[in-house]
């Protein structure tokens, strides 16, 4: 009845009528058994660091695979992204080669997918299918068998994914159960596979045991032996999917003295083996093959469940959670809870800005790059161009929830050092040379237009409708944006931090219930920012406020520009571009008219800024500030410093500055290789300070780092006709691109440096 295809057993055509008689006319003729399925999901991210990908291989992937090995009655499915396959290829290729004579004796199917790990759902079409055939021949290449099945990242699903899919050459996918909930499927509907379409192309789907997920590995083996036998007993025949990261297996907070030490997986593996009279351990590929579709099925937009809730804006999330703890003594709650649901996974966008400059920023590359194929044809440089954007689209620092996510600066720094290199070899492709270019469009799709100013240095994004900020500066020699920045706010786990509650856990639990706490004193950590922290944010404080409270976020803005909408207009040359950004409002009941100037020449590594305020009345006083935030650059390393341009260090970057009668003030960051250096032509007082955020990952809740503040300030007072002018000059030096990165001297006097 079976043969070989393509190495995996599938059905003959001739008995497939046969199978579906017995399997749906005749239930009393199946035997009692089931077929389960182990689909592991091995991740590493874009940027994370070496140290932290060797501490997992070492906590999980081998140990796991070493295991496995010695058991040859079973087998798994197994999906390692794109980014840790080549980290693996890189330091650790034995252990491919080991997995791939898993594969050639059939005990490993590799699972496919989008080779940088992208939500799909945030990238073009064109990329979809882009990095899922390119994957699909990596693997082919490396394993010798090309995928059948394919992994969706955080198994985030809209119907439209169908037919990209399957125009990729895949034919199943694995989602969660909660998927086929949303879709209105009951608790005994929860098995097998079905079909789905879209625009005439079919997929196989299936979905994955949300009870198996908190089971695996927190609960003693026999709970999911009992689990499992009770649906064959239901459901003789079926099959049912453990689909997960393979990271709780050893990788996870303390899961590995659970997993190795107590022996945990090797009980696993001995009730997987005393059971296989009934319990069929098999690949999701040979299960395919030797069943049919349950039926057809459309799928709403959904993740899996924790997701939904994470997505939902904070107030929402707190009345999701207070709603679902209400309900859950209800009687009626079973009956209702599949009927609830949570958010939509785009709304991360909203939710977090940051993930909205990313998106935008990708979709300039990835429809830069489009045109250039067009214009052009394929070639070498355009293949480094996509392989940049293709990793610039790695989903982790897109969305936040049990996981750090958006909050890890490497992460986000990442994303932009590969948008950075895309638009290099773009450059390169399109022949461009050393020319100052400036434009204007809707860049990140909110109806207002916002202005990109380049030249081979810098390229700078500026939002003329939301404060005139600029909201992007890309150092193009290092490949890094100062302003990938991360703004403080409310999150719903904030109330766990107020509490202090502490997980007091003995056994090993699962992320989503972990409270702990890496750091004390969170509590008073917890400060929240009225604006974005970018840079040309215009402040105006009462002139006897005081630093501490501009560290603390509790100053007063007396006027209305920090967000207001600003004017703009274009100043074009053959070798320097210009920005103009004006605006009139209201300090303290005043109306005042500010304009500032950016200007960037064509070989230069310095932005320009001038600033004139009119309409200031007679005899008052007023204080302005002009903020600029610094990302990228960590606080706590002894080679990361504020000094005064010649080397001699003021503080590290992680601690407050308040300085008197000031003109210009340096960060250098060795590691970098960066030194910024803001100057400007009246002495100011200048405060700077770091920007932390308390965050939560799976470790627990942390104080991260995110950016630095600069605010240069200063008590201005109109001439004979009003106005009051400055200009400043953000120049970015880097090593080895006509720059040079100060080494650090001794300190200066203690006289010149204040701490609050």
């Amino acid at each position: 009845m079976l043969q070989r295809f393509g190495g995996c057993v599938a059905l003959k055509a001739s008995h497939r009528s046969f199978y579906l008689h017995a399997k749906h006319r005749h239930p009393f003729m199946a035997p009692p058994t089931i077929h389960f399925c182990l689909a592991l999901h091995n991740h590493q991210p874009v940027g994370n660091f070496d140290d932290v990908i060797q501490s997992a291989f070492e906590a999980s992937y081998r140990p796991f695979l070493e295991s496995f090995s010695r058991r040859q009655s079973l087998a798994i499915s197994l999906h390692t992204s794109g980014p840790l396959m080549v980290w693996l290829e890189k330091n650790q290729p034995a252990y491919l080669d080991q997995l791939r004579e898993l594969v050639r004796k059939g005990r490993v199917e590799i699972i496919g997918g989008a080779f940088c790990e992208p939500i799909l759902t945030m990238i073009p079409s064109r990329d979809r299918q882009g990095q899922i055939r390119c994957f699909s021949e990596w693997l082919a290449k490396r394993f010798g068998l090309p995928p059948r099945g394919m992994w969706i990242p955080e198994r985030v699903w809209e119907a439209s994914l169908v037919s990209d899919i399957a125009d990729a050459g895949i034919e199943y996918t694995i989602l969660d159960d909660y998927h086929f909930r949303c879709a209105g499927l009951g608790e005994d509907q929860l098995h097998g596979n079905y079909v789905t379409e879209d625009q005439g192309r079919t997929l196989r789907v299936l979905p994955g045991s949300e009870p198996l997920r908190y089971l695996i590995p927190f609960r003693e083996p026999g709970e999911t032996i009992d689990t499992l036998r009770e649906l064959a007993r239901r459901h003789p025949g079926t099959t049912v999917v453990f689909a997960d990261d393979g990271e709780k297996f050893g990788s996870w907070p303390d899961t590995w003295n659970h997993v190795y030490q107590e022996g945990w997986l090797e009980r696993f593996f001995d009730a997987l083996e005393s059971n296989a009279d009934w319990l069929i351990c098999t690949t999701v590929g040979q299960a395919l093959s030797e069943s049919l579709p349950e039926g057809n099925i459309c799928l709403p937009a959904a993740s899996y469940r924790e997701m939904t809730e994470w997505a939902l804006p904070v107030e929402a999330q707190r009345r999701y959670e207070r709603l679902t703890h209400e309900m859950e003594s209800d009687e009626r709650w079973p009956r209702l809870k599949p009927f609830l649901r949570a958010g939509f996974w785009r709304n991360f966008r909203d939710k977090y800005p940051e993930t909205r400059e990313m998106y935008a920023r990708m979709m300039h590359v990835s429809e830069r790059l489009q045109n250039a194929v067009d214009a052009l044809g394929e070639s070498p440089l355009l293949d480094e161009a996509r392989d940049h954007l293709y990793r610039s689209q790695c989903n982790c620092a897109w969305w936040h929830g049990a996981f750090g996510g958006v909050y890890l600066p490497h992460l986000r720094n990442a994303v932009f050092h590969h948008l950075i290199a895309a638009d290099e070899f773009l450059d390169e492709a399109e022949g461009e040379k050393d020319a100052a270019s400036i434009e204007a469009a809707d860049f990140n799709f909110d109806l207002s237009a916002e202005a990109r100013m380049a030249n081979r240095q810098l390229i700078a994004w500026f939002s003329p409708a939301r404060g005139g900020h600029l909201y992007e500066l890309d150092v193009r020699a290092i490949r890094h944006n100062l302003l990938a920045t991360m703004d403080r706010r409310p999150e719903s786990y904030h109330d766990k931090v107020r509490e202090g509650a502490s997980s007091g856990a003995a056994s090993t639990s699962s992320i989503h219930d972990r409270v702990v706490f890496k750091q004390a004193g969170l509590d008073r950590q917890l400060i929240y920012d009225a604006h974005p922290r970018k840079s040309l944010v215009d402040h105006f404080w009462p002139v006897d406020g005081q630093v501490s409270d501009i560290v603390s976020g509790t100053v007063g803005e007396m006027g209305d520009f920090v967000t207001g909408v600003f004017d703009s207009r274009i100043r074009r040359s053959a070798n320097r571009n210009q920005l103009l950004m004006t605006r009139t409002g209201l300090v303290d009941g005043v109306s005042f008219k500010l304009t500032k100037g950016v200007s960037l020449a064509a070989r230069s590594n310095a932005l320009e800024i001038a600033c004139l305020i009119e309409g200031l009345p007679a005899g008052r006083v007023f204080r302005y500030g002009m903020e600029f935030n610094f990302a990228g650059m960590p606080a706590g390393c002894e080679d990361r410093y504020f000094h005064n341009g010649d080397g001699q260090v003021l503080k590290q970057l992680g601690q407050v500055l308040d300085l008197r009668n000031r003109s210009s003030l340096s960060l250098a960051d060795e590691w970098l290789g960066l030194d910024a250096k803001l100057s400007w032509d009246r002495a100011a007082g200048l405060v700077a300070f770091p920007i932390a955020a308390v965050s939560q990952s799976e470790g627990g809740f942390e104080l991260v780092h995110q950016s630095v503040a600069v605010i240069p300030n200063w008590q201005i007072q109109g001439d004979a006709n009003g106005r009051w002018s400055v200009k400043l000059e953000l120049r970015l030096a880097t090593r080895g691109a006509g720059g040079t990165v100060p080494a650090a001297t001794a300190s200066v006097s203690a006289r010149d440096t204040q701490t609050v």
